[in-house]
């Protein structure tokens, strides 16, 4: 088995088939009359990007602009205030994934908040807070759950086996965003220089493509759904220039072995039943309108940022007013032209949103130097 796997991803990294698709790329590129800038959305597909060279393998005229990356990412300090507010109070163990440890908010990080005394665990799975709650029954576990698409089902299962265990003292802290709200938001604004979207992946495998209908059929920009690996990647940008050559605008799915139109609809319905779109707050895009999911009403007992709302900020945290990750996710600048990039700003002290996350496209630039 572990031969096959191996065989399987050097099938997706093959240094020829990387190059016939740049070959490709390069011979359509030449017919077109403008620079096509393209959106990675997920930071998965700019590591890819970064740590494969696929920028150097470009021809001019096609260029990247780096997108919201990933939760950790955009996730506003305010947000991280809460957690770090909460892993404070007497009697809660604070539960959360992994990535979210360093992630600074204006107080602190989480990893701050344990070498405090804050009980503060980090888990793979929301459901190991089952466990760690009936072996803590007189204290209270809160879950501060972050994700796209891709992990809102988790949250939702937990949810689910809390409700109907009714197990008494788990509580959520819900921060999961959604993926086509932002994509609008950004072309939206003036200064975007959008023309084309990569779809991220995972994100898919739970939504469908069907959530990117609107960009080609309503907005004018293509969007192609992309798996991770670097022959993903090289064949979905040729499939994006083609489109312009060819003079077409739609959907496609490149990632076809683990994407379909609808999605997994199961998930969809378990995130439906207990979740309704919400206004969320971007680190480093701002305010956008039902871009976020809460909990409904009907679960308000399981509410930690209802039932805790008197001790927890209200004010919104702007990043250090040098930090231009605003600016690099509409395309107007890359990291390097942060005039803090590399100095004040790196991933073991992140100062924007850009560089807070491994998946960031300012952290993406720090560890592979392609600095271009």
């Amino acid at each position: 088995m572990g031969l096959e796997l191996k065989n399987l991803y050097d099938d997706f990294r093959d240094a020829n088939t990387i190059k016939a698709y740049a070959k490709l790329i390069k011979e359509d590129a030449i017919k077109l009359s403008k620079t096509i800038n393209i959106m990675e959305v997920c930071g998965g597909h700019t590591h890819t990007i970064m740590k494969y060279g696929i920028l150097q393998l470009l021809p001019s005229n096609i260029k990247f602009v780096h997108g919201p990356g990933c939760p950790v990412c955009i996730m506003p300090k305010e947000r991280i205030d809460h957690a770090y507010v909460l892993s404070g109070q007497e009697n809660v163990i604070l539960v959360t994934l992994g990535d979210m440890i360093k992630v600074p908010g204006s107080s602190g990080s989480l990893q701050d908040a344990r070498s405090k005394g804050a009980d503060v665990r980090f888990v793979y799975s929301p459901l190991d807070c089952l466990k760690i709650a009936k072996e803590n029954p007189t204290k209270t576990v809160i879950f501060f759950a972050i994700g796209f698409e891709t992990t809102t089902p988790m949250t939702a299962a937990l949810l689910d086996t809390v409700v109907k265990q009714n197990i008494p003292n788990i509580l959520l802290h819900v921060n999961h965003v959604t993926v086509p709200e932002p994509m609008r938001a950004l072309i939206s604004d003036e200064a975007c220089i959008i023309d084309a979207f990569l779809g991220p992946s995972h994100v898919s495998v739970i939504s469908g493509s069907k959530i990117y209908e609107e960009f080609p059929r309503e907005r004018g920009k293509p969007v192609v759904v992309s798996g991770f690996e670097p022959v993903d990647v090289m064949q979905s940008i040729s499939m994006i220039v083609k489109q312009f050559v060819e003079n077409k605008c739609k959907l496609e799915v490149q990632y076809k072995r683990a994407v379909s139109y609808e999605g997994n609809m199961k998930a969809q319905v378990m995130i439906g039943k207990y979740f309704q779109k919400a206004d969320f707050r971007w680190r480093g895009l701002g305010d956008i309108p039902m871009s976020g999911l809460r909990l409904k009403d009907e679960y308000d007992r399981y509410n930690a940022e209802k039932i805790y709302d008197a001790i927890l900020p209200k004010q919104p945290i702007d990043d250090h007013k040098l930090c231009i990750c605003g600016d690099i996710l509409k395309g107007k600048a890359t990291p390097p032209e942060c005039s803090i990039f590399g100095t004040a700003c790196k991933p073991t002290n992140p100062i924007g949103s850009c560089m807070v996350s491994s998946e960031g496209a300012c952290a993406a630039y720090y560890k592979y130097g392609n600095l271009i």
